[in-house]
């Protein structure tokens, strides 16, 4: 099902909604952000930043004050959809169930037209106009995860893709044992839109800041085979530098599995992630 048929089936016609035919092109739009502009682009600024990347920099692009209680609305019901669907189930949730189970459960309640009309301008932005310079594998946003198509990983609540992403995990679970856990495995557009929403929610809407550490909808390769690894009992800190002074980071290096997607020193507007294991190939 497409994108424009999916929303004709569930009764949000595009006259309803009000959606600027620019969005449902998936093309750039006026977004509600406020955004400012300084002509200093220099490589020391951008190293600053990165370095810095859970600090707020003058020119970060900000959510509008006026779509703020939208945008906080949004937030609160992902929150309360994956309190409901329960947090493994919600790994692989595809936007046009999602919408489905909201509707169906008053405890989450309808999406309204405003936050699907803010959600589509997430979506469909583009990443390079809050400092996101990664490439985008999932171009729809209602693109799914098939149950079929990937494998629940025991004790972990994730999923990870048939194939090379299986292999992968399976033969570094052989080699570290207990001593290596899955931290994060495949994630659907509604759960990277939570990850990436309640990110700039915490940060008082600085969607910039947010995808420093996180990628936004649609720009995740966790959509298409990645995943994150950690060392077992090291808990929050397995996702900060500190990862790579374990035994569990060690052996990887050695053993030629940490084919980083970000690296130290990329230019992608991301931060340094050494526990992400990079699997798909680049689109």
């Amino acid at each position: 099902m497409n994108r424009r048929e999916f929303l004709r089936t569930m009764g949000l016609g595009v006259i309803g909604l009000g959606f600027a035919p620019e969005i449902l092109a998936g093309t750039s739009v006026n977004s509600p952000y406020e955004i400012n502009t300084y002509p200093d682009d220099s490589l020391r600024d951008y190293i600053q930043k990165i370095n810095h990347f859970n600090d707020p920099h003058r020119e970060d692009v900000r959510v509008d004050s006026v779509q703020y209680r939208i945008f906080e609305s949004v937030v609160m019901r992902l929150r309360r959809l994956q309190n409901l669907v329960g947090h493994g189930n919600f790994q692989i949730l595809s936007f046009e169930k999602g919408l489905r189970v909201a509707d169906r459960y008053s405890q989450v309640g309808e999406f309204t037209r405003a936050e699907l009309r803010f959600m589509e301008i997430i979506f469909y932005e583009e990443g390079q106009r809050y400092g996101f310079m990664g490439q985008k594998p999932l171009k729809k946003i209602t693109d799914t995860i098939r149950k079929n198509d990937v494998v629940k990983i025991p004790y972990s609540g994730n999923y990870l893709y048939r194939g090379e992403p299986c292999e992968t995990y399976q033969t570094i679970k052989k080699e570290l044992g207990e001593k290596v856990v899955m931290t994060s495995g495949v994630r659907g557009v509604m759960k990277q839109f939570l990850l990436f929403l309640n990110k700039t929610y915490k940060e008082g809407g600085n969607l910039s800041l947010a995808s420093r550490s996180l990628a936004p909808p649609g720009y995740s390769f966790h959509g298409n085979g990645d995943f994150d690894v950690g060392q077992a009992g090291f808990g929050p800190l397995n996702f900060t530098e500190r990862f790579t002074e374990t035994e569990v980071f060690n052996r990887l290096e050695s053993m030629g599995y940490l084919r980083l997607r970000y690296t130290k020193g990329n230019l992608l507007g991301v931060r340094f992630e050494p526990w992400h294991i990079k699997v798909a190939a680049d689109v």
